[in-house]
């Protein structure tokens, strides 16, 4: 008998309140085996999983060509030094430019990408130039850099002074920006779609309008792909569903389809601004990360994957939409590819307990914010049994609000 076979929730909880410090809010439940878009806790229960990995898992749990490529890596190198050359990162680096532009530098999560691409528009601006302007419910990650373009101040409670040189707008608001923008401003950084501040998509014109301003201006546009890139809005990344193209912009969460990895892309011109010493990643670009992330590529092409996200979108959008039109609660829906926010206009928490209970997994955002990030391999049955079970759930919500 395996030890997966012998441990149960509970043991494990008992485990981790003893030796794991408690600063995530955990659910009650020990999962232990994940295939497609299911996993299993130690008990057996199956859930269908509308959110793998917090969005990390795009192409679903354990993907068959990535396990294969990560099984054969780790034959011949599992770690190696940038001070090294590798086949598989150079591989990977020409997987993701020549679908996108420019030149990457890896680094291993979202925060570290972010804190990349950061310092290059500082560096390539000069120090006259250091201000960046942020927005109001972006997320950016966790590291001071990171968490100071973070503008939500929550997440700045208790560990300030956060860093000079940020300044906050408005989401959706250009006239907001314009007045923001001076002479010291080297960037704007923002995700194209934001996706813990309540899945919020910009008027179409908006993005077009802080090119177009920072093309005026000679400051470069930054867009945080963490939670867009590879498919999740229906093509290879986020700026391509919006016709705007930034200077920099940052990866990670399912870049390697769930193994840590991250990187920023910039335009050839700015790439020399990162000289050597001035930034670098220890574990950034290693042979497993790259190899799970040319698997991935390989995968989304072969089974047409970027066309499934955008049929399952349009699946979404018109079950939720018949949903809207049944219940009050629901004030408003946010659909871009597989990424789903349905706002309610009371708390969206106690649905993540009542929809686990049931067997799908999703999560809430920003308080009142049902979110789905599903894998892009989601098949329209199984769309289709996610949204029966938080239908109903909502339904019942709706009955006692």
């Amino acid at each position: 008998m395996s030890a997966i076979d012998t441990i149960s929730s509970a043991s494990v909880i008992e485990k981790f309140n003893k030796y794991v410090i408690q600063n995530y809010r955990r659910y009650p439940v020990c999962i232990t085996r994940g295939e497609g878009t299911a996993v299993w806790d130690a008990e057996g229960k199956r859930y269908l999983d509308l959110f793998p990995g917090w969005g990390c898992n795009i192409l679903g749990h354990c993907p068959p060509p990535v396990v294969r490529a990560i099984q054969e890596q780790v034959t011949n190198l599992i770690h190696l030094p940038n001070t090294w050359y590798t086949e598989a990162q150079g591989d990977f680096a020409e997987a993701l430019c020549t679908r996108s532009f420019g030149k990457v530098f890896f680094s291993n999560s979202g925060a570290e990408a972010n804190e990349a691409a950061i310092k290059i528009a500082r560096l390539h601006a000069g120090p006259k130039k250091y201000r960046i302007i942020t927005f109001e419910n972006g997320f950016h990650g966790r590291t001071y850099g990171s968490l100071t373009a973070t503008a939500q101040p929550k997440y700045h409670e208790g560990v300030g002074p956060m860093l000079p040189g940020f300044r906050y707008a408005p989401y959706n608001d250009l006239e907001a920006v314009k007045q923001l923008v001076d002479d010291e401003t080297c960037a704007i950084m923002l995700e194209p779609v934001q996706g813990e501040g309540g899945v919020n998509i910009p008027d179409e014109s908006y993005l077009k309008g802080l090119r177009s301003l920072c093309d005026e201006r000679g400051i470069l546009l930054i867009f945080d792909e963490v939670q867009t890139c590879m498919g999740r809005l229906g093509h290879w990344f986020g700026y391509q569903s919006f016709g705007v193209q930034p200077d920099i912009f940052t990866m990670a969460k399912g870049l390697a389809a769930g193994v840590a990895c991250g990187a920023m892309i910039c335009k050839d011109h700015i790439a020399p601004s990162l000289k050597p010493g001035t930034h670098a990643s220890t574990f950034g670009g290693n042979p497993l990360a790259m190899a799970a992330g040319l698997a991935a590529v390989k995968m989304i092409e072969d089974e047409n994957l970027l066309d499934n996200c955008r049929k399952m979108s349009e699946r979404y959008r018109q079950h939720f939409t018949a949903l809207k039109e049944e219940l009050p609660i629901i004030r408003d829906l946010r659909v871009r590819g597989v990424m789903i926010g349905v706002d309610l206009s009371i708390s969206a928490v106690p649905a993540v307990a009542k929809c686990m209970e049931r067997g799908v997994l999703i999560n809430a955002t920003h308080d009142t914010v049902v979110r789905l990030l599903p894998p892009i391999t989601i098949t329209a049955e199984e769309v289709d049994e996610g949204f029966e079970v938080i239908a109903d759930v909502l339904r019942e919500m709706s009955v006692t609000a």
